[in-house]
């Protein structure tokens, strides 16, 4: 009888340390949102077969920027990348395996891939731009595909920026 509980108490444990052990999604950030993104775009056909989710991989990622484009790096997914681990993730996800688990296996292959994050968001409605640095205030021109033609010091991307707040200013950068 004593066997047959302890069996039980050591099986209710290592249930509950796999729960707490699991990838949550802001371990992985770029991984977890990139995924279901890419699963969102895909079609019913599409995910029964990883070959096809390979292929479309391949071009969701030319679209991509930033934090999401080296994600794809990493992947294999682009033409440039030096590895490819793609079927990492084009075959658990034709199994309809949740990012986060997708992540998890990834993260094992490659744990780069959970040191992606994405940068904090500059609410231009609070954020005092005279105490921002030079590269944030390009940053944020750079995240609006604008440019600040002949832009030197500070007070020219500032002065760009004001210019441009009301196009951009509707909520978060």
């Amino acid at each position: 009888m004593k066997t047959w509980y302890m069996v039980v108490v050591v099986c209710f444990l290592a249930g509950l340390a796999q729960t707490s052990l699991a990838l949550k999604e802001e371990d992985c950030e770029v991984c977890v949102k990139t995924v279901r993104r890419f699963a969102d775009s895909l079609d019913d056909s599409t995910m029964k077969d990883y070959k096809l989710i390979e292929t479309e991989f391949k071009k969701f990622c030319k679209a991509q920027k930033n934090k999401e484009h080296r994600f794809c790096y990493y992947l294999g997914g682009l033409e440039e990348s030096a590895t490819g681990i793609l079927n990492e993730l084009s075959k658990p996800l034709s199994w309809s395996m949740p990012a986060e688990k997708i992540c998890e296996k990834l993260k094992k292959k490659d744990a780069q891939i959970c040191d992606l994050r994405y940068e904090k968001q500059i609410d231009l409605n609070s954020v005092d731009l005279k105490k921002l640095k030079v590269r944030d205030l390009k940053k944020i021109l750079n995240d609006w595909d604008e440019s600040c033609d002949g832009c030197l010091e500070k007070g020219d991307f500032i002065k760009r920026i004001e210019e441009l707040k009301p196009k951009y200013s509707h909520g978060e950068l």
